[in-house]
Parts: C-alpha cells; structure tokens; sequence
C-alpha cells in the first residue's frame, strides 16, 4: 500500500478564540430531508413517482419541515413529481418543498417552472468552488467562479420575482466547501448575498457541504465556525451542513458543526446517498434524544421507517446500525448480558430514575422496539441465559444452578458454531432438569401427619418394575428423601430449596429447585425441577428429578 502518493492537504483553520470545542447540542437544528433527491439518484433503481409521493408524506408524518423533493432540470420525472405535489395540494401549510439547480441558464429556468403555484419553496443554488474542481473539472479562475455563482443568483432572483407568488426562499451552496480556501468561500457567499439581501424576515440558507469527506471531523468544525465569524449578515443567515460520509465520519461531523455554529443540517434516513452515503438524521437525533434533547422528529415506531425505507429506496438496514438494526439490542458478551439483565432489572424496580445501561444508550421501548433476545453463544455468560429463561419463560434460577446451566448451554453452543435459539435454551433446561422420570417414576404419593413426623407412601417404578415406598421425616420432602435413600441404597440429603410461581405460563403453575448433595468423600450437587399446578407435587418431581440426576451420573461413571 503506496501511503506516499498520497498528502495531508486540510488541516485545522487559524482561529483565535475556538470556541466549539467547549459547547455542547442543547437543542435540535432545522432538519431537511434529501432522501427525494440526494438518496434517490444514489440508488440502483430510482423511486418511481408513487414510490415519491408515499415516502414524501412519511417524511411530512416524522416531522420534517424542509424536504428537498429533486432536482427539476434533472428528468421529466423529477419535474412531473414535484407538480403533482403542488397541483394535488399534498404540501401541508407548515412544510417547505426544497429544489436543486445548478448555476446554469437553462437549469435554473426549468427550475422555477417547476415551481409555480408552491405555496413555501427553496430554491437551493450551488456551483462547485474547490481549488480541484475549478483547475481539473471547470479550469476557470477564483473571480471566474464567483462570477458563475453571482449570475446564477442574479437570475434566479429575477425569475422568482417575476413568475412566482409563494413564500419564495433562497439557499446556496457553494459545492465541495470543504475543499476550499476559507477567504474565498467567504468571498463567493457575500457576493451571492449581495444579490438575495438576506433580511431578518427572509434569512438566506448558506449550505456548507461536506461533499466528500477529506479530513478529520475537527477540521470541518473549524471551517463552519469561520464562516459564521466572517461572514456578512450573519444574523440575517441560516447555516446549513451536508455531511457526506467517504470517511465514515457524517454523524461526527453533523454534530461538530452544530457545536461550531450550524443551524440546520440535511441528509437522509438512515444515511443513503452518494458513494458511502449522506449523514444519518437518524442516528443524529436519536443520539441527541439519548443526551434529553428534544430532536423534533418523532421516530417512536422506527420499524415503519424502516420498512418504507427499505422497500421504496431498495436497500437494506445494516443490522449493526446505531438504533435501528436487527442487532442494535442484542448482546453476546457474558459480562455484557449479565450488566444488561441488572440494569433492566433495576429500571423496572425504579422507572422514575432516569434510564442508564452501561450497554444501552436508548430504551429501544422509546422508538418502537423491544429488549430483543439476548443471543446465546459460547461466549456469553449466566447473565443472557438467566436473562432468556426469565423474561421469556419465567424460571428464576437459583444462583448456583445458573452457574451450572449456563456452563452446558456454553458448551452446547460451541460445539454448534452458532448461537442458540432461545426455544433451544428452553428445551434444553427442561431435558437436563425438570420433570425427570427415569431412571425412577412416581406415580403416586399420600403423607400423614402423626404429631411432629409426617409419614409419606408412594408408589414408584424403578428398573421396570412397580414398588411401594415409605419414609418419614419432618415434612414430606423428607419423608420422601428417607423412603428413597432405604430404596435405592444411595446416601443424599437436601441442600438447597427455592420456589416461585411461574407467571409466563399459560396456566397457573409452580417452579420448583431443589439440588441434591451427595454424602460422601466427592459430595457431588444435583439439582432437579418440578413444575406443577400443585406447589407439593412440583417439589416431588424436583427432588425425583435430582436423584434421577444422580442414579444417571452413577450409572455412567459405571
């Protein structure tokens, strides 16, 4: 990899008194969508109108007040489109409709057709000033270019004075800003501002774009915040941004340039666009609602964006995307698992305390979604087991019996090279522990109380063969326990007890744990489960369950 042809060209601007490094987002900026025009000529198969028209209205329904609906000039269907909004009145009141000219004749006429009878546009001019675009592409000189933009905001002006009665606005962008010297973007602005006279009535947007991204995201910074200390009539100006994202850096660079002093910020849904694509408004929203700033956009039911998105841009969501990917909640990491399940657990104890997850920046509940599966694979730990068998069947387990389970659902994942499905998890613990009856069977059992003894009679089959059973003890779990060590000839006592109700059944049913401790010099643990509507029928089938454990374990040591 030749590194040597390449040369660091941007670095950060000379600024006395950098002020951006020292704010923080306190509020939303203006955001306009170019999901209809930027996003759609980046796509293999363009929206068709209707396709436009439904993710026009969507785009409306989240909130957006500023969409960039195409390019007119462009083809016969960018121009069809943006006429039946107009003539089919679909543009709400509040909403303004954005269009993209070129600083050319015959383009900016056609755009202002386009535009007739709009009741709120933009008319967003723009012409390329980077030291590359004009030597290579247009080989024209500094005054030539800002000739070019001077021209084009001349006429667009004059055709809007003269063919249009809306509430006409202007914006400018002088293309691939970043890329150009900082005293001549400032130069080429003020004299396009000289033409639209910005007011405080009529502000003018200065679009400062990130056409493509060349450098780090503190160096665009430091070229928003010059502009908005150099220019004229800042007041009377609305500055935008137009991140694109060929360093992976959009999101960080939309959110330096807010700090830096942008007002306003355009991209597209879940960043499609050119090349790697435009900024994410997405993931720039919703990392400003996870800090209690309102995003003015409501993204309360994500999946829907994501479905209209996929299907009208033809294109899928990255499953490890911020927010909305399939993998976006889901954990794999033992220690992970286990910090969610705590925080969980912790939040639904005390929903009044403000959300915090050391894994989680969002409750996925605030856009739509759920606390997904945490997925279980080798390296995942009791946390995910015990966060799947409680919040999707409803078994607490014991602590020491997690330990245990967890190892085999590690060991059962590993030599499956894949994760497990939670119903995998499920049938597992049920095979492994609960409700046992072999090699031993109860089919039945009565206890009687005789002052402090209670005395127990079961009738159980063992080695194919039908036995009668009795012992005593100060409640019928020991009474059981004595009948089954004369029995079986094994030495066993209780070690550990508990029972909850199990409330994701679909019946009314009691879990029951009990382990088992072998008495001897190795002193082995055996747990058992027994579920039942019976709380003393389900501690039964637990103790049977882990003497069927132990006579297992027995007969393959033999």
């Amino acid at each position: 990899m030749n590194y040597k042809k390449y040369t660091r060209m941007y670095h950060p601007v000379p600024l006395e008194n950098r002020e951006w490094c020292n704010k923080e987002i306190t509020k939303a900026p203006i955001w306009c969508s170019v999901d209809l025009r930027d996003g759609n000529q980046a796509l293999y198969s363009p929206m068709t109108i209707e396709e436009k028209i439904e993710f026009f209205e969507y785009l409306v329904k989240l909130g957006f007040k500023e969409i960039e609906v195409g390019f007119p000039a462009a083809s016969s269907t960018e121009f069809d489109f943006i006429r039946r909004l107009i003539e089919e009145d679909r543009i709400p009141d509040d909403v303004s409709i954005q269009v993209l000219t070129q600083a050319r004749e015959h383009i900016i006429a056609r755009t202002i057709e386009c535009l007739k009878g709009a009741k709120n546009a933009i008319v967003h001019l723009y012409n390329s000033t980077s030291t590359l675009q004009r030597d290579v592409v247009f080989r024209k000189s500094r005054e030539e270019i800002k000739q070019l933009a001077v021209d084009g905001a001349k006429l667009v002006k004059e055709l809007v004075d003269s063919q249009l009665d809306g509430n006409i606005r202007y914006e400018y962008s002088p293309e691939s800003f970043t890329c150009t010297e900082m005293d001549y973007a400032v130069e080429i602005v003020n004299a396009v501002n000289e033409i639209f006279e910005p007011t405080s009535e009529r502000k003018v947007i200065i679009n400062l774009p990130s056409t493509i991204e060349v450098a780090t995201p503190n160096v665009v910074a430091d070229q928003i915040e010059y502009m908005c200390k150099h220019l004229n009539h800042r007041e009377n100006l609305i500055i935008s941004t137009h991140p694109h994202n060929d360093r992976g850096t959009g999101v960080a660079v939309a959110e330096l340039a807010i700090l830096a002093g942008a007002d306003r910020v355009e991209g597209t849904l879940f960043g499609n666009g050119e090349r790697t694509g435009n900024v994410d408004i997405v993931t720039v929203a919703l990392n400003m609602f996870t800090q209690g700033v309102d995003p003015k956009l409501d993204l309360s039911h994500i999946d829907e964006a994501i479905e209209i998105f996929e299907r009208c841009n033809k294109m899928p969501i990255d499953p490890r995307h911020p927010y909305a990917g399939d993998m976006a909640y889901v954990a794999f990491s033992g220690s992970h698992q286990d910090a969610i399940k705590k925080s969980f657990d912790r939040f639904e104890e005390h929903p009044e305390n403000k959300w915090a997850n050391p894994y989680l920046t969002i409750d996925p509940a605030d856009i739509g979604r759920k606390y997904e599966p945490i997925m279980i694979n080798s390296q995942s730990g009791k946390g995910g087991v015990s966060y799947v068998m409680e919040n999707k069947y409803g078994y607490t387990l014991p602590k020491k019996m997690l330990v245990e389970f967890s190892a085999t659902i590690n060991d059962m994942s590993d030599a499956k090279h894949t994760v497990l499905e939670n119903e995998e998890i499920h049938m597992a613990f049920k095979d492994i522990y609960m409700n046992l009856n072999s090699p031993i069977k109860t089919y039945s059992y009565k206890s009687q109380h005789d002052e402090d003894i209670t005395i127990v009679n079961a009738m159980v089959e063992y080695n194919s063969k039908v036995s009668s059973i009795s012992g005593k003890g100060n409640g019928p779990l020991d009474a059981l326990c004595a009948g089954l060590r004369k029995f079986l000839g094994i030495d066993f006592e209780i070690c550990e007890y508990t029972e909850h109700a199990l409330e994701r059944s679909s019946a009314s049913k009691a879990a029951t744990y009990i382990a088992i401790k072998e008495n001897g010099d190795d002193k082995k643990i055996f747990w058992g489960v027994g579920v039942h509507q019976n709380i003393n029928t389900a501690s039964i089938y637990a103790l049977v369950s882990a003497v069927n454990r132990m006579l297992m374990a027995e007969d393959k040591q033999k």
